[in-house]
């Protein structure tokens, strides 16, 4: 198959184009960082460099292949974020339409059932919509939850304050996933046949708060790693201090309220999963410890 892969060399990404070309398929991988070509090409991909919001650069080259790995890269500068998800699901709505793409592979979001209260993930939802508008086009939504590679970005105050945590206390649930248990997951789902409009939710481990700090903490010899609760304000200025911009500092707080309350895990609990990927969270503790000690 010839197969388009979204996301340059992301987490996500990387591990599905080798996955992709080790199973024989020919891939392009779109990247809007001239620098990521040779890297690309590297793994045997062939690169394609433009911008996801040039809707004539992505029709053309969707042209000619079986199916498209969709994904809406972060964008932290962006003035309005759900404004750009939406600008972005459009652009590929119309890049899909003029191309005659007929499968679709989308990175979608836990919370996604939701039009409100979840911070980025309100612009998830309106893509899905955009996307299911679309005829003649099958499209498999992946609804990932929690990255366990977001909590890389907690090192620095685990270092120097002894803190992690969030908007959320330490009974908290979080279901977690590891962007290599996505890649498997829409690797199938590129290679399988499938019709209409469908949602995947992929897991690898669900958890607590507390279960997280216990774990990281032990694996960096830390034991007395503890989870710590913030107020909404305290996490907001936190963020700011940490040079957050204000639009994606409200975002994250908002969507903190949702795992607070627990609105972000609802249809994902109607809907589990029959089988979870591999890497549980004593799995991920470790490849934290790496990085923490380097």
């Amino acid at each position: 198959m010839k197969i388009i892969v979204t996301g340059s060399l992301g987490n996500i990404s990387k591990p599905l184009t080798k996955q992709l070309i080790e199973a024989g398929h020919q891939v392009t991988v779109i990247s809007s960082d001239k620098n990521k070509a040779a890297a690309i090409q590297a793994l045997g991909a062939t690169a394609a460099i433009g911008s996801l919001a040039d809707t004539a650069f992505l029709a053309d080259t969707f042209t000619g292949a079986d199916a498209v790995y969709a994904m809406i890269p972060p964008n932290f500068g962006a003035a309005n974020l759900r404004q750009y998800m939406v600008d972005t699901g459009k652009s590929y709505a119309g890049a899909i339409q003029k191309s005659g793409i007929k499968k679709v592979v989308a990175l979608s979001s836990i919370g996604a059932h939701l039009n409100d209260a979840t911070g980025p993930i309100k612009g998830i939802h309106d893509v899905e919509g955009i996307l299911s508008g679309l005829q003649g086009v099958a499209i498999k939504f992946i609804r990932a939850p929690f990255f366990y590679v977001n909590l890389l970005n907690d090192i620095p105050a685990i270092k120097h304050q002894g803190i992690l945590g969030s908007n959320y206390p330490a009974d908290a649930r979080l279901i977690l996933v590891h962007p290599r248990d996505i890649a498997d997951a829409i690797a199938e789902e590129l290679q399988a046949d499938f019709t209409g409009k469908s949602v995947r939710y992929i897991v690898s481990d669900e958890s607590t708060t507390a279960r997280v700090a216990t774990a990281l903490g032990k694996a960096i010899g830390k034991p007395e790693l503890q989870w710590t609760g913030f107020s909404d304000e305290q996490a907001l200025q936190g963020m700011l201090q940490h040079g957050l911009p204000p639009e994606m500092a409200k975002n994250f707080v908002e969507m903190g309220t949702a795992v607070r309350s627990g609105i972000i895990w609802e249809d994902y609990d109607l809907h589990k999963p029959a089988q979870w990927g591999k890497v549980k969270l004593e799995d991920f503790a470790r490849e934290f410890a790496e990085v923490y000690n380097s």
